[in-house]
Formats: C-alpha cells, structure tokens, sequence
C-alpha cells in the first residue's frame, strides 16, 4: 500500500499561524542566470539570423531538419485534417468548449464612446484591435487544445486580424488534437517552432515568420524568460507561476470531491500548490483520508506527491468568514467555495483569480469548457491583475475634439498650468488660440 501523503496541517488558533501561512504561500519566481544568459543569445541570434537561427535551434533542441523555413509552417488545409481525422467524441467536446468560450467572451468586448460637454467639446474613447497576436502552445506529448481555445478565441472576438499559432513539434510529432483546436479557434497561421527562439521569432519577426504586437500563452521556463525580456517590444499576457487550487469547504461536500480537486492542480507541477480551508476538524481528517486513497489511483501520483507535501496544505479555520478574510490574503489562482449560499461567502472575497460557487463547481470545469477564462494571474497577483480575457486584445485611444468656446476656457487653465511648470510653449500653443490673448 502507498504511504501516506505528508500534508502540512496547519491551525489559525495557533499563535505562530501567520508566519507558517507567509512560509507555506512564499515562492521565488527568482530568475535562474543561467537561463537568461541563454535566452538572451538565443533572441539575439534571431533577431541577426532570422530564419537561418530558427532552423538551426529547431534541429538542435526538436530534432528536425528542415532545408527551408517555410517548411515550418502547418497549412490551413493540414489544420483542417487534423481536426476531421478527431474521434466523433473528442470532435464534439471540442466544438462545444470552443462555442462556450466565444459566447463567454462575446460579453466582455467593449465598445467605443463619446462625450459631449457644456462647452461643446467632444471626448471620448476608441477600442480597437491589435493587428497581430502571437500564440504560445507547448507542443510534443504535451497536449494543452483547451490553452489554445482560451487564447486564441479572446482575441478573434476582439477582432485581431491575424493570430500566429507557435507550437514546437519534437522529433516532428504533431499532436493532432492541438492542431485541431487551432483550427476551431480560427487561428490563421501555425508554425512548427517553440522555445525562446519562437517567443524571439514573434517579437522581431523573421523571413518567414511575422512580428506579433503581444505575445500569450504559457511555456517553460525558457519562454517565460524570453517574454520578460521581449517585452516592451512587444506586450505579453502575464509571467505565470505554479498552479494554485484554494479551497473553501464547510465539510459538507463529499471528501473525494474536494481531495480530486486538490489534486487536479497538484498534478500539473511539483511547485503547484492545493491548500484546503474549513472549520470542520473531521472533514479535515476525511479529506487527508480520501488523499491518501485516491492517490493510488493517479497516473501523476509522485507529482501530486511532492507537490502536497512541499506546498500543500489542510488549515483549519475558527468559521468561514475567517477563510474568507485568508482566501482574499491568499488571492490564488482558482478558488472554490464548496459550501450552502456560496453567493453569500463569494460576496466577502476581494481577491481570486477566477471563483468557483457550489459543490458541483469543479476547477476542472472552468479549465476546459465553463466558458471564462483559465488563464489567471497566480502569486498572489489576482490582487492587482485579472484573468487572460478580450480586453486583451483591444486598446484604448481617448479622442479630444475642442470646440471655440471650450479653447477659451481651457487654454486659461492650460496656460497658467503651464507656466507653472515653466514650460512656455505649451502655454503660449494654448494662448495663441484665445480670443484675447
């Protein structure tokens, strides 16, 4: 029988709880120098090489040997195939996650406005699309369609006129299902890339491969490092950390329940980290018991493993108003609030990333098919940055047409400000436009 997983047990009654909470959420994201040494010559190489540097990292990190850089690109005619060669079940739930997800975010699209004041001067704002976004995807055994959906329909909704799809095909191994999401998703453009020479490809733009106004999606540690360093070249949606799973429980919901959901974030990563707040002593002896059931049955049981021993966490709470005020401190990425009236608990948390009401809400859910978004901001930074969604994708330009009339009043406050700041010619440009300077 597998040993039993070594959670960290923690209490709020206990006197030293906030520094064993602080300890238990800390997490260096610290940049490994080395990486960034690398990453740095590989987007240097790129932007002097181009096409020539992406064949060269593409045969020396994916083992495939191209003569040219247009045989990087996937047709749109191959995308299409992949997605009629699915199996009928697999075709259908990603149809339906797809349509869920645009419906989804058809409501978040924002629309331009003007304001007329009393003195006849119209101001307002502009929403545009970017021209160009950059798709990453992980590529090989790795399979993420869903990570595809969640980024690549945002920005069609948005109105992005063209969306370039990079996934890395190791020893050439195209995944099927990952093609097919791209082509559901309306992407326009796939190549077989992936790296930091692909991040580098986006933002500089190649030959072969067009430069990306931003750059979304999730890779290793060597992408994450090459967007930190693009960016200002180019916008990015986020540097994402581990995964994070917090959830709220008043010991009602069956423990299997919770336990497999703790488990579906601690499986992605040994850095992810599952933590269970409730006020019910038993339930939390129930769910440490079905964790240490379940486990048995997980293909990724040593991931889970140290992923809950390292990071994760059963605490016990003196009543749920008390894991609220923890929750909105915590600010995880996916939190769950397993309990009767889950609106009236959801009402007390200020920060997640994306919350999940009701017994029946499964993380899982809003990963795959809900509808919102599950690229979500983790580290704590829910408490100032938001879910991956079709803002994104679109800008803001404030449009200011100034009437006669409002030049007059405004080019008095304009001036005296600008004296003020000793900065005459903005004055004397607001001046020259007053009936009586």
């Amino acid at each position: 029988m597998t040993a039993a997983v070594r959670i960290r047990r923690l209490s709020s009654a206990e006197p030293n709880f906030q520094k064993a909470l602080t300890e238990l959420l800390r997490f260096d994201p610290a940049q490994d120098e080395a990486i960034g040494k690398t990453v740095k010559e590989i987007i240097a190489n790129v932007r002097s090489r181009g096409d020539e540097a992406l064949l060269k990292y593409t045969a020396e990190f994916d083992q495939v040997h191209l003569s040219a850089a247009s045989g990087l690109e996937i047709s749109k005619a191959q995308l299409q195939q992949a997605l009629d060669s699915l199996p009928a079940d697999q075709h259908r739930a990603l149809a339906k996650a797809a349509e869920r997800i645009r419906e989804f975010h058809l409501l978040q699209k924002q629309a331009s406005w003007v304001h007329t004041d009393s003195a006849g001067n119209r101001l307002g704002q502009r929403i545009t699309a970017i021209d160009r976004a950059g798709l990453y995807v992980p590529g090989g055994k790795a399979a993420y369609p869903s990570s595809v959906l969640m980024n690549a329909i945002p920005a069609k909704v948005a109105g992005v006129e063209e969306v370039v799809m990079v996934v890395p095909t190791p020893q050439g191994l195209r995944n099927p299902i990952v093609l097919a999401a791209a082509c559901i998703a309306g992407v326009d453009r796939v190549f077989t890339i992936g790296g930091a020479q692909a991040v580098a490809a986006l933002a500089y733009g190649t030959a072969t491969i067009p430069s990306v106004d931003k750059i979304v999606g999730p890779g290793n540690a060597y992408v994450a490092e090459a967007k930190r360093q693009v960016f200002g070249q180019v916008g990015i949606d986020m540097i994402a950390g581990p995964s994070e799973i917090l959830v709220i429980c008043d010991g009602k919901t069956p423990a299997d329940w919770v336990a497999m959901d703790l488990f579906s974030q601690a499986e992605h990563d040994e850095l992810a980290q599952a933590i269970l707040l409730t006020p019910d002593p038993q339930y939390i002896e129930a769910v440490q018991a079905s964790i240490n059931r379940l486990i048995e049955e997980m293909p990724r049981q040593a991931v889970i493993r140290t992923s809950m021993e390292n990071r994760g966490a059963l605490i016990q709470v003196k009543d749920l108003d008390e894991a609220c005020a923890i929750a909105s401190m915590i600010a995880a990425e996916h939190l769950e609030i397993s309990t009767d009236n889950p609106e009236h608990w959801a009402d007390r948390i200020k920060h997640a990333g994306a919350i999940f009401m009701g017994r029946y809400a499964s993380e899982s859910l809003g990963d795959y098919c809900a509808g919102p978004n599950h690229v979500l901001p983790t580290m704590r930074t829910a408490r100032f940055s938001s879910p991956l969604g079709v803002y994104d994708f679109q800008k803001r330009t404030s449009m200011i047409e100034i009437s006669e009339s409002g030049a007059q009043a405004l080019g008095q406050i304009a001036s005296t400000l600008a004296h003020g700041e000793q900065l005459t010619a903005h004055a004397r440009a607001a001046e020259l436009r007053l009936k009586t300077p």
